[in-house]
């Protein structure tokens, strides 16, 4: 298959020019202004004029057919993978989780399952460490050597279930050190939370709001803390997943500044949402029912401010949506019972350059490297992927600045029954979407193939060359 992009603005974490892109069996294989088309005769033209060309958007927080609550995510990774083409992303990286009494590598097995002849785009996956003993800790070491599956992520949260104590979380930093992988954090204090969550119940508050009340900035800050000082003695690099604070977001920055490698994302809802959509009527708080939970508005300038100036590095979705009908409902009586998750697979990429980009919060490169360069480097894709160059592959999107789009459950592709942005009209959307070499998304039209995204292992993180 063979592709030619012509007279496109194209657009990566550092150049911003006018060029032609020939794409060759999934890999860009020429770049230059007015590409002569007798030496580049492609099978399919797209003319670009007007319009950017830029990296796939790489998401590094995804949980596609995860059980959660007691009730599984309700996008697979054939409708998750699906809606995230139509949003510009072309590879993701989910989460594989080893409960209790399963080591990691039957936990790798499971989620390669749920994920082949499903997913339409490239994937791998994070692993989830809920125990540690020394056996898991060679497994940790095979996963990274044989199945390029880089980065752990541990919780700092949700005590019985996923939470881990300090310990765990030195020896697997102090592992990463040794085998060359990456710890994520979830960072918020679950024991203090879980207090603050039965002293709620007993009064009876019970409605969605007290998920957010329950869970406070400073729970998160604290924990973010204590996730940096153990990396720091550890040795090792860190990155903070789905930062929502101003104070988490401080314990980042004054590590950074100390010159440790500390990283971390925040996600567009922190940035678009706040604490006012708990107070929306009846139940509909439940909709926005997430860890960390949404803070009140003023948070979100801080957070735009730390993504312009670094201190923040990734634009990312944790999206795991759960539909308010059948899965939400199930904590109607019960705030604490509500599954923890919203959609957002479909609309970082466009929310991100009508707020960010059309707002002149960031600038275009910029745009690009917290939503596709930096995910690449930080967990060993780059430059296969996360750019526009000779030799990357070929997965690419065709961006109209000035394409309008109404988001919202009719509009949207995610399988869920509401969207967090209903209504929100947004500038600038994906008007033709390319994978490995071949169009998936043409005027609002899925035109891929089931199965068609690949396993990708992943190389090291490049994160401490300067991120």
């Amino acid at each position: 298959m063979s592709l030619l992009i012509t007279n496109g603005r194209i657009i990566t974490a550092s150049d911003d020019y006018v060029a032609d892109v020939y794409c060759h069996d999934g890999v860009i294989t020429a770049i230059g202004a007015g590409l002569p088309a007798h030496r580049f005769q492609a099978e399919r033209t797209i003319d670009a004029a007007g319009r950017y060309v830029m990296p796939g958007g790489i998401d590094v927080h995804t949980h596609l057919d995860m059980p959660f609550g007691g009730t599984t995510s309700s996008d697979d990774f054939e409708t998750g993978t699906v809606a995230a083409a139509f949003g510009g992303t072309t590879s993701l990286v989910d989460f594989a989780i080893q409960y209790r009494g399963q080591s990691m590598r039957h936990a790798f097995d499971e989620w390669m399952k749920k994920a082949a002849g499903k997913a339409v785009i490239d994937y791998s996956f994070h692993m989830i460490v809920t125990e540690l003993p020394d056996a898991a800790l060679g497994d940790m070491d095979r996963l990274v050597r044989d199945e390029g599956i880089t980065s752990f992520k541990l919780f700092m949260a949700y005590p019985g279930v996923f939470m881990v104590d300090d310990a765990t979380i030195f020896r697997a930093l102090r592992r990463t050190g040794e085998n060359g992988g990456l710890v994520c954090m979830h960072a918020e204090n679950g024991g203090v939370i879980d207090v603050l969550v039965q002293e709620a119940l007993r009064r009876g508050q019970k409605a969605p709001k007290y998920h957010a009340l329950t869970r406070p900035s400073r729970a998160e800050a604290e924990a973010t803390g204590r996730a940096i000082a153990l990396s720091e003695m550890a040795g090792v690099p860190i990155y903070i997943v789905h930062l929502s604070a101003a104070d988490a977001l401080e314990k980042v920055r004054q590590a950074r500044d100390m010159g440790l490698p500390a990283y971390a994302e925040t996600c567009p809802q922190y940035l678009f949402l706040s604490y006012d959509n708990y107070e929306e009527p009846g139940f509909d708080g439940a909709k926005y029912v997430m860890s960390p939970p949404l803070r009140e508005k003023w948070h979100q300038d801080v957070l735009w401010k730390g993504l312009a100036k670094n201190d923040l590095q990734v634009i990312s979705t944790d999206h795991c949506p759960f539909c308010m009908g059948e899965q939400k409902v199930l904590g109607k009586d019960d705030f604490s019972r509500i599954p923890n998750g919203a959609p957002g697979i479909e609309t970082r990429l466009t929310l991100v350059h009508d707020g960010g980009v059309r707002q002149k919060r960031i600038s275009l490169n910029r745009f690009v490297e917290v939503c596709s360069t930096t995910p690449a480097k930080m967990f060993g894709l780059f430059p296969r992927k996360g750019t526009v160059a000779v030799g990357s592959d070929a997965d690419l999107v065709v961006f109209d600045p000035k394409k309008k789009q109404t988001l919202g459950v009719t509009t949207l592709h995610m399988r869920v029954d509401y969207n967090p942005y209903e209504g929100t009209v947004v500038e600038g959307s994906p008007a033709f979407v390319v994978s490995g070499g071949k169009v998936i998304v043409e005027n609002d039209t899925f035109v891929g193939k089931k199965g068609a995204g690949r396993f990708v292992k992943r190389g090291p993180s490049q994160a401490p060359a300067g991120l």
